[in-house]
């Protein structure tokens, strides 16, 4: 399975952009699924996931801020993210989370940039 995000730029802070990841095959219908991001110097962090059944969580930072979504016709998941802060520049990817590891190797990430 090959997962590859898109999306990214740079925006200003307070400003909004969607990403999307796209798979190869039919996965986020079968399995829960999560948006991760690798700031500079700093570990991956898992930021938000959707499970089989629509239910969503986030890390506290992102609350009230980014949503996440499916389209299991187009295998594809979507972060919506607005009011962006300088602290969300990472690099984005999303994989499908086993435990504390995921179930398959990291596909090309999107960078976000938050700067003025």
């Amino acid at each position: 399975v090959q997962l590859q995000a898109s999306g990214g730029g740079l925006v200003q802070p307070g400003g909004s952009l969607r990403l999307a990841c796209a798979a190869s095959t039919s996965i986020f219908s079968i399995y829960a699924v999560g948006w991760y991001r690798q700031a500079p110097g700093k570990q991956r962090e898992l930021v938000a996931a959707l499970t089989r059944g629509g239910s969503t969580n986030y890390v506290d930072s992102v609350k009230g801020r980014f949503t996440m979504s499916r389209d299991n016709v187009k295998n594809s998941v979507y972060l919506q993210m607005n009011s962006l802060k300088s602290e969300d520049t990472a690099v984005y990817y999303c994989n499908v989370p086993i435990g504390d590891k995921v179930r398959y190797n990291w596909g090309q990430g999107t960078l976000v940039t938050v700067s003025s």
